[in-house]
């Protein structure tokens, strides 16, 4: 199959063209987690599942890292930044195609955690040595100011609740459903997002 052209995507292509990136590139090791890419998002988005959650937020958790792959997105290329700004440029990538709870979670997932580890003594705690050491990459955690402007987010619940299942999503050999389980649930988010416009 060639490589889609990101410059042409259509809410009917988008999600095989996800679908494709998870095919290819899911693999790829997630930096120092005893995980893949694939694995990741697919544990977080499968935990979602399990636990009830409401489909736009098993999507969300299902794509939040999609920016690691800029590289797919042709002229969204971000290489020269290195990883710093993946959420970015995955958010630019998916908001085309899906309403902006998804892109919040999207966007602002590291921006979260940073918020969490500020506002949840228990937090930091929770993370792993690697989330730990990009957490000092990313600017430690919030200031009051920042905190203060963060929670102005409508979404604010959702995107805490997104970069949890991000944190949990970091089991070794779990057994998830593949990218086909969740693809028309992805589809029917980007079509609801479609009627809304």
């Amino acid at each position: 199959m060639t490589k889609p052209d990101p410059e042409k995507l259509s809410p009917e292509t988008i999600v095989d063209f996800l679908g494709d990136i998870f095919e290819r590139r899911g693999g790829e090791e997630y930096l120092g987690e005893p995980v893949t890419m694939a694995e990741h998002m697919l544990q977080g988005a499968y935990m979602a599942e399990q636990q009830g959650e409401p489909e736009i937020i098993i999507v969300a958790a299902l794509l939040h890292d999609i920016g690691h792959f800029t590289s797919e997105f042709g002229t969204f290329s971000m290489d020269d930044v290195h990883d710093k700004h993946h959420e970015e440029a995955g958010a630019q990538v998916l908001e085309r195609f899906f309403p902006s709870l998804v892109i919040d979670c999207v966007r602002y997932h590291v921006a979260a955690k940073r918020y969490i580890c500020a506002t949840d003594p228990d937090y930091f705690g929770q993370l792993s040595t690697a989330s730990i050491h990009s957490l000092k990459l990313q600017g430690g955690p919030m200031n009051g100011a920042e905190i203060t402007e963060f929670e102005k987010n409508p979404n604010i619940k959702e995107i805490v609740r997104v970069r949890h299942l991000d944190d949990a999503g970091k089991i070794a050999d779990m057994v998830t459903p593949g990218f086909s389980h969740f693809a028309p649930m992805v589809q029917r988010i980007v079509n609801a997002h479609l009627y809304h416009h």
